[in-house]
């Protein structure tokens, strides 16, 4: 029993308390640092770094190691406390707090233990510029008679520069606030009550004291709590009430200014103490000399330590009664809201103050009083030498002080003397730890001296132990006071804080004290880089000098027998007979029984061995007088043992080889379980498809054997309690291998399953825990199970014999209730997400339970009916109807999870991560958790890992078994198949699915299952926007949703939930920039690329477009009715996404219009990166208050005529996306090398033309404006073919045709003035003068293709003429034109 570090608590998440307080230590933040010095001109900003080794690190590794050394250090910044009770922590920095509370949580490895995690967060600061100096958590008495002395809440005291002291609930209300002095407030101690150990000792006051530079301040601890619990109450009344105001009482507090010191850094208030009549007429002398006169009674004083420089250690006496201690009226902070808001507003409506009076106010701070000056009556003198903190012993007899040489000094207070010094402890903190004696070891150490001089009745001892933390060296060391040794060290790291309060609980008093004792930590050890809370545990006899201490010397015979343990021999006969010795001559029983679990716990020690050993100790104190054997290490001794010779005994059960018994065939297994050969065969082809699909391959080393356990794991794992053999809490694995050390071999036929049966039952198991370890063996071993289908009969006899013990089923078990022995075995089954394993044990446990149902009833048939045959009949019972329900759940879950582990192939596209995810392992629990739509969500999930098209769905609905595949083109061209053997893949993914959908004819119908998958594929867009493949998905899936009611829903779901916020923003940041934006601009206001910006846009579009076809089509047809499979009834979970979706309310059909009006604008601007278009100005303030409100709601529209001023700006971002949309056309064309009769957009892409003029209806425009630009674009552009077939749709062709004489004469310009050939000329020559002067003021720069046959335009020319009528004032022109092309032509 040596020193040791106990781990009691961790954090939570003790990094999002340091981000909150320190946001400079951000991953972020901290990269966001290093670029502004990257980028900062003065070089005084930049590190230089260290100038010893790390000099030669390049920058980015000094960066580097500079970020982690902060990141590691931040703990050391901070104000730290922790309530002795354990129930509170406080961390704070600068002006910013993290209250702390702790909580039970299951660990990692599923192991319950206590976490802090975050209560209240937040600012303290009241004034501008303060901040949190002191802090201190101080857990209140309860007053209540069922909880007398328990702490009831924890007040929390925080010390700020402004010289406000200020107690806060757990919750961070603000209780009392104080100004006691202006000064910033270095420290806050505390002093709680303490039962006096002698008689002769003072007791000592509660009280709460605050150091200032130059004063301290003695709160008095009664009057503080009367106040804190007057706040508290008044806080609760008025948040209950809102209107009462009650005055809690003052505190009385003393003030000493503390003279004749340079400086102070902190203090301890020693207390009340008495001199003795020696020191009392010392004292007298030295102040008032040879003559000065004393008095009878000593007077009492309180003591003040103090540590600074010059003098480096001050003691201050304060006689007491010598002054009155002040009263202070306590200022509520946190009085009635509803009181403070109505006088506020009625001062303001009445007149009563002015705006500057208030502000006059609030400024004025209160009143401080002054205080009683105190002078230093002596110190130690060193000028040298600065103190920086000081800690007074538990016993207020001595101190620990800190100092700038990194020396630790032990003070004797009384005396005022330093007995002891410590070097090398730079930067220490430091503690005390109080052990006291255990009356039960001194009574046990008194039989074994017969001392006639001891006395069992003397009060405990009590020892002190020094801690010191050296952060520098990263260590932890215990000493023993006053001039003991060192007792213990720890390597505990460089970035730990040490905590001491040196105070318990608030407001106790001798009566209480004496009730009940305080459960309080002494000392902690905070580490934030394992987020680990530490205390220190040091037993009283190491405080003992060795001479004197039999126990030193137990301990010295440990660590003999730890060595012998430990030590390289071949011959286990030495080792084992001096165990023995030296286990006997260890005097103390808890060290004995340590010593026996040392050599319990060694790997190297035999079976054999340790038998003898623990056999060995058990017979020597059973021959020891009654009076001086130790009953509890007798206990433990036969415990052991018997659980010794359990082990040897299955030990050899498993080393007998049984001969194999002959395998059952088919037949036999199914009458075994109660299957006809069509369910049998059924069974069989259903756990070989999930064996095909599950078969995971995982890596077994030789030594991997099933079945053995070490004997040390054996006994760590089990425990004797009242001749029951219990198992300790242990993990999944752990359960498993003991399990499988006693169930294995009799599972695979190799050892005597009814010899194991009996040996463990009367071993002392329960029947109940043998089944919960048989179930945990055969559930994990589903690999080898599935591979040996005669293990199934070894489960039947198992099972069957187990079912006999006793205890085992209830005997007041009849066929009309449900016994808590099946019931175990079902639950087990339900939790197993190892569906072939459990699905072979269910029809196990089924036939075991129908066996002896029947038994049950035939013995009760054969008393009535005698010689009655009652073979040809099967008797019902409950459990046998809950079985049946568990396989056909069961069924269903194994071929569900071999459908979702099911693959086509090894995907050779880019695949995201979000889709590389494993897929989690289902279970009849998982399924019934997940409530209605958990079965459909998890094939969501399924198809959205494999990526598959919405048609396979559709195709494996319509599949049947003797079909052969219908589309296989369908199919190749969706999955994209690629490897030989992958149709045959896909083929067997869409038997399996058939298989799914007859299982779960309500939960996969094809609408439920693309609702879901459409839910599915936007969640995980969400997560990776960049991913626009997965929206585009998900709209598919939507569309191929054929009840409108659904598809309405779960489209304004989408809408609401992933794409409106995000739309929002798009829209915003286009309408700022005025074009289409970069991809660093849609990164940071969108958070996806413009790539992706842009498809996210035109799905945007495509959602609000079937919206509205869903509104529509959601009148002419009814809701569905959602059912659900008749075993899957009892499902409770979450609601479904399409019980949601049904639940959403209509929308308004003209604001989802103008919406998508929007839309298509913002996705017409990014595909073709139309420049200066404000898409907000092409709408009046109507309809943009209009966009992104709830689509259900109805909203004021634009009506009416338009201002003038916006349709011209509409009409010219039309043209210029028609514009855009040809010249898209056009480069595509030049790109493919196509003719002008191949498509010129891909298929995928919209219709823009179409979508131009849709527009333009919805924006109050001219369509025919729009075609009409549209023609003299395509032929602009010099697709003549496509602007014949456009210019069927325009109505005003004679507009049109003076429009395209216009481009007729710049192609004609082009040809005769800016080519300058001979021919050219001579022709120009020959026109008539008009028509030279016509084209001579034409611009052929304006034609966007020059080389376009002279053919071509000939045709042009007789369209503009076809359309003109012969009064047009522009037929003569076009007469000629056409004289004149034909004149080129020829």
């Amino acid at each position: 029993m040596s020193c040791s570090l106990l781990p009691f608590c961790r954090f939570q998440d003790l990094a999002a308390a340091r981000d909150f307080l320190c946001p400079h230590l951000r991953p972020g933040g901290a990269a966001a640092g290093r670029e502004s010095v990257d980028k900062s001109p003065n070089w005084e900003d930049d590190g230089w770094g260290a100038w010893d080794e790390t000099e030669t690190q390049e920058p980015e590794e000094e960066e580097e190691s500079a970020c982690k050394t902060q990141t590691s250090y931040w703990l050391q910044d901070c104000v730290l406390s922790l309530s002795p009770a354990n129930d509170l922590m406080v961390i704070a920095r600068e002006q910013k707090a993290v209250f702390l509370v702790p909580k039970w949580k299951y660990s990692d490895k599923g192991k319950e233990e206590m976490q802090y995690a975050v209560g209240w967060s937040g600012s303290l600061n009241v004034e501008e510029g303060e901040c949190v100096s002191s802090a201190l958590c101080i857990p209140l008495a309860s007053q209540k008679r069922s909880s007398t002395g328990r702490p009831d809440w924890t007040c929390i005291v925080v010390g700020f520069t402004s010289g406000y002291v200020r107690f806060y609930t757990e919750t961070g209300v603000l209780l009392l606030a104080q100004l006691l002095n202006e000064d910033p407030v270095l420290q806050l101690k505390c002093r709680t009550y303490e039962v006096p150990r002698h008689p002769g000792v003072t007791e000592q006051n509660e009280e709460l004291s605050i150091l200032y530079p130059a004063a301290v301040v003695t709160i008095d601890g009664f009057s503080l709590f009367q106040s804190l619990r007057a706040c508290r109450n008044q806080v609760a009344r008025a948040a209950a009430s809102g209107n009462e105001n009650i005055q809690p009482p003052p505190l009385a507090y003393k003030k000493w200014g503390l003279q004749d010191v340079d400086t102070i850094v902190d203090h301890a208030s020693v207390g009340i103490m008495t001199l003795s009549p020696f020191d009392q007429m010392k004292t007298a002398s030295n102040i008032g000399g040879y003559n000065a006169a004393i008095k009878n009674s000593p007077p009492t004083m309180s003591q003040h330590v103090t540590v600074g420089s010059n003098p480096f250690t001050g003691f201050f006496y304060a006689l007491e009664g010598s002054t009155q201690p002040l009263l202070s009226h306590v200022a509520l902070a946190v009085a009635s809201k509803l009181t403070s808001a109505f006088f506020n507003a009625a001062s303001g409506w009445l007149g009563w103050k002015s705006k500057y009076e208030e502000e006059a106010v609030q400024k004025q701070k209160p009143k401080v009083e002054p205080a009683t000056p105190l002078a230093v009556r002596f110190g130690l003198p060193d000028s040298r030498r600065h103190g920086e903190s000081i800690c007074l012993s538990p016993c207020n007899t001595l101190a620990a002080v800190t100092d700038d040489f990194g020396r630790v000094l032990l003070l004797d207070v009384t005396r005022g003397l330093a007995i002891r010094m410590w070097k090398g402890y730079r930067d220490a903190q430091i503690g005390w730890i109080q052990t006291v004696e255990d009356l039960h070891e001194r009574e046990a150490e008194k039989k074994m001296d017969f001392s006639p001089f001891g006395s069992t009745r003397s009060p405990s001892r009590v020892a002190q132990f020094l801690v010191i933390y050296a952060p520098r060296r990263g260590i932890l060391e215990v000493w023993s006071t006053q001039q003991g040794p060192r007792v213990g060290a720890f390597n505990v790291g460089k970035h730990c804080r040490l905590l001491y309060p040196g105070y318990k609980i608030m407001g106790l008093n001798n009566m209480i004290s004496q009730g009940w004792q305080s459960q309080t930590y002494q000392i902690c050890l905070v580490d934030p880089v394992s987020g680990s809370i530490k205390t220190v545990h040091v037993p009283f006899h190491l405080a003992l000098s060795d001479k004197k201490s039999e126990r030193a010397k137990d301990m010295h015979l440990v660590k003999k027998l730890n060595a012998l343990l430990k030590a390289k021999t071949s011959n286990l006969d030495v080792v084992e007979a001096e165990a023995k010795e030296l286990i006997l001559d260890i005097k103390y029983p808890a060290t004995k029984k340590q010593a026996l679990e040392s050599v319990l716990a060694s790997e190297r020690v035999p079976l054999s061995s340790l038998s003898n050993i623990t056999q060995t100790l058990m017979d020597t104190l059973k021959k020891q007088e009654f009076v001086c054997v130790d009953e509890g290490l007798l206990q433990f001794c036969a415990n052991k043992l018997k659980l010794l010779q359990l082990y040897e005994s299955v030990s050899k059960l498993n080393s007998l080889s049984m001969q194999p018994s002959t395998p059952l065939s088919d037949n036999d297994l199914a009458k075994l379980l109660r299957l006809d050969e069509k369910e049998f065969a059924r069974l069989q082809t259903l756990l070989e498809n999930y064996k095909q699909e599950n078969t995971q391959t995982t890596v077994r080393f030789a030594d991997d054997k099933d079945g053995i356990l070490p004997v040390k794991m054996f006994l760590e794992y089990l425990e004797y309690e009242k001749d029951m053999i219990l198992v300790k809490k242990l993990d999944e694995g752990e359960y498993v291998a003991l399990g499988s050390f006693f169930f294995w071999k009799c599972l695979r036929g190799e050892s005597s399953t009814e010899e194991m049966c009996h040996t463990l039952e009367s071993a002392g198991f329960s029947p109940q825990l043998l089944l919960s370890l048989l179930l945990n063996v055969w559930l994990s071993k589903e690999k080898d199970i599935l591979d040996e289908p005669q293990s199934v009969c070894c489960l039947h006899t198992m099972l069957s014999l187990l079912s006999k013990m006793k205890v085992a089923i209830d005997e007041s078990w009849d066929s009309q209730s449900v016994s808590p022995w099946w019931q175990q075995m079902r639950t087990a089954c339900i939790q197993s997400a190892n569906n072939g394993a459990a699905l072979l044990s269910a029809h196990v446990g089924h036939s075991v339970t129908a066996q002896i149902t029947d038994s049950m009833a035939e013995k009760k048939f054969s008393q009535t009916i005698v010689g009655a045959d009652t073979d040809s009949w099967e008797a019902l019972s409950l459990d046998t109807e809950y079985w049946k329900l568990l396989l056909k759940q069961l069924e269903d879950c194994l071929i569900l999870q071999t459908l979702l582990h099911s693959k086509v192939r090894e995907k050779t596209t880019r695949v995201s991560s979000l889709q590389a995810e494993p897929t989690c392992r289902l279970s009849v629990k998982k399924l019934l958790e997940g409530g209605k739509g958990g079965i459909a969500d998890s094939v969501a999930k399924w198809i959205f890992k494999q990526d598959f098209s919405p048609m396979i769905l559709k195709l494996a609905q319509q599949k049947k078994k003797t079909e052969s595949r219908e589309e296989p083109v369908e199919i190749d061209r969706n999955v994209s198949l690629e490897k030989p053997g992958a149709e045959s893949g896909m083929e067997t993914i869409l038997e399996l699915l058939h298989l799914a959908y007859q299982q779960f004819p309500c939960s996969l119908e094809l609408d439920i299952l693309h609702t879901h998958c459409c839910w599915e594929y936007v969640v995980q867009w969400n997560k990776d926007p960049e991913e626009a493949r997965f929206l585009i998905r998900s709209i598919d899936h939507l569309r191929c949703i054929v009840n409108a009611h659904i598809q309405h829903g779960i489209a304004l779901m989408m809408w609401n939930t992933f794409i409106v916020k995000r739309l929002s923003a798009a829209t915003y940041l286009m309408d700022k920039v005025g074009k289409a934006p970069k991809d660093r601009l849609c990164r940071r206001d969108v958070g996806m690329g413009d790539t992706a910006m842009t498809s996210f846009l035109g799905s945007c579009s495509d959602l609000l477009q079937t919206l509205m076809e869903a509104d529509v089509s959601s009148d002419e047809m009814q809701a569905p009715v959602l059912d659900t499979e008749d075993a899957w009834l009892s499902a409770e979970g979450p609601i479904s996404i399409v019980e949601l979706a049904l639940e959403q309310k209509h929308i308004h059909y003209p604001l989802v219009d103008h919406q998508s009006v929007l839309c298509t604008i913002l996705y017409g601007i990014m595909r073709f990166s139309l420049k200066s278009v404000k898409p907000l100005s092409l709408f009046d303030s109507k309809g943009k208050n209009a966009f992104f409100k709830d689509l259900t709601s109805i909203q004021l529209l634009p009506s009416g005529d338009m201002d003038p001023n916006v349709l011209s700006i509409r009409q010219q971002f039309l043209m210029k996306a028609v514009s855009a949309v040809v010249q898209v056309q056009c480069s595509a064309q030049k790109a493919r090398g196509l003719p002008e009769e191949a498509p010129l957009l891909s298929e995928k892409d919209k219709d823009w033309p179409a979508l131009a003029l849709d527009l333009a209806r919805h924006l109050q425009l001219s369509e025919d404006v729009i075609r009409r630009h549209y023609v003299c674009e395509l032929y602009n552009y010099g697709m003549d073919h496509l602007g014949e077939e456009a210019i069927l749709q325009v109505h005003d062709k004679e507009v049109l045709a003076s429009q395209l004489l216009v481009l007729t004469g710049q192609r004609l310009a082009y040809a005769l003035l800016h080519t300058q050939t001979k021919e050219g000329m001579e022709l120009l020559a020959r026109l008539p003068p008009t028509l030279c002067t016509w084209l001579k003021a034409m611009d052929p720069h304006d034609l966007q293709n020059l080389e376009v046959p002279i053919a071509t335009t000939a045709k042009l020319v007789n369209k503009v003429i076809e359309h003109l009528p012969e009064n047009h004032g522009q037929y003569s022109l076009a007469l000629n034109l056409i004289e004149a092309v034909e004149a080129i032509s020829s």
